[in-house]
């Protein structure tokens, strides 16, 4: 019997890592595709304006299915998980990614797994060993450091590193709490009221960019931008935060060490940015400290 309840443990764990993998797998297109999109439309607008079409979908799947509201603490928490990937994450991103190759923001975004355990960490009040503290400063130090060799030295680090991490933070707090509210609510329905939630405020400030500057975007620029909204903003967080939802969070979260070099290799195949030695070894560099943190985390000895 003990066996048994084991190995369906394992099948479940295991089912949560492909559900998180496919979640990754949508959103490591987001940075080359955002590059894309600035070509005609606005950093602004990208951000917001794929909020709400997405919002608009997920009204229309709540609606369809009949979904129950969420309560009121629960609505608080659906105010997190807004603020860090239908606000947060899209609208730094999509402003860093003016004046930096994608390649370089898909390495940068490379802190994400870590970050998303140490969030996990916080938010579900455990103590880890202190190799995980340890690999998790050192993957910081190190993406630091490359930021700094591709902006030129120490004084090379920019805003839209600032922004890069920013995003970082942002989208670890949503994913965390999401992954945590998706056990109440189920992974499309908390994806869907965070969009819902935020709706009002995205719908202004996607008004405000196409006031300030009218698109000029071509066909595409347009479907790269649909991505955005359907896929990275929406059908993606299905599979993502239901690969969370069956957890462990801290587990599942290494899928997201793929997503840097999937994002650096569609930037490559997509934009034809070119790969130089900083970005392979910078790259490799983050994702095995990452590995590492999330490795000591997941309690592997």
């Amino acid at each position: 019997m003990a066996h048994r309840l084991l190995h369906g443990q394992r099948a479940s764990h295991r089912s949560g890592i492909w559900w998180g993998l496919l979640g990754v797998t949508a959103f490591s297109f987001t940075l080359p595709f955002t590059r894309v999109a600035l070509g005609g439309l606005s950093p602004l607008f990208i951000g917001s304006g794929r909020a709400v079409i997405a919002a608009a979908l997920a009204a229309l799947a709540l609606a369809l299915t009949r979904q129950p509201r969420p309560s009121g603490p629960q609505w608080l928490r659906l105010a997190v998980v807004a603020g860090g990937i239908v606000i947060g994450f899209p609208m730094l991103t999509s402003l860093a990614l003016t004046t930096v190759p994608a390649s370089h923001g898909a390495v940068v975004v490379g802190l994400l797994p870590g970050a998303t355990a140490v969030m996990a960490v916080i938010r579900g009040h455990e103590r880890p060993a202190a190799s995980f503290w340890l690999f998790a400063a050192l993957g910081a130090v190190v993406t630091v450091a490359f930021a700094a060799i591709e902006g030129g030295g120490l004084a090379g680090v920019g805003w839209a590193d600032l922004l890069l991490f920013a995003a970082v933070i942002a989208a670890a707090i949503g994913y965390a709490e999401g992954g945590l509210l998706a056990r109440e609510l189920g992974s499309w329905q908390t994806v869907s009221w965070a969009l819902v939630l935020a709706a009002p405020v995205m719908v202004l400030v996607a008004g405000a960019a196409l006031v300030a500057e009218p698109p000029t975007a071509d066909a595409a620029e347009w479907l790269a931008f649909g991505y955005l909204a359907a896929v990275s903003m929406f059908l993606g967080f299905f599979a993502w935060y239901r690969g969370l939802a069956i957890g462990p969070i801290a587990r599942v979260s290494q899928v997201q060490l793929v997503q840097p070099v999937m994002g650096i290799a569609w930037a490559a195949i997509i934009l034809h940015e070119p790969i130089g030695w900083t970005t392979i070894i910078g790259g490799s560099a983050v994702i095995g400290c990452a590995a590492l943190a999330v490795r000591r985390r997941a309690g592997t000895p």
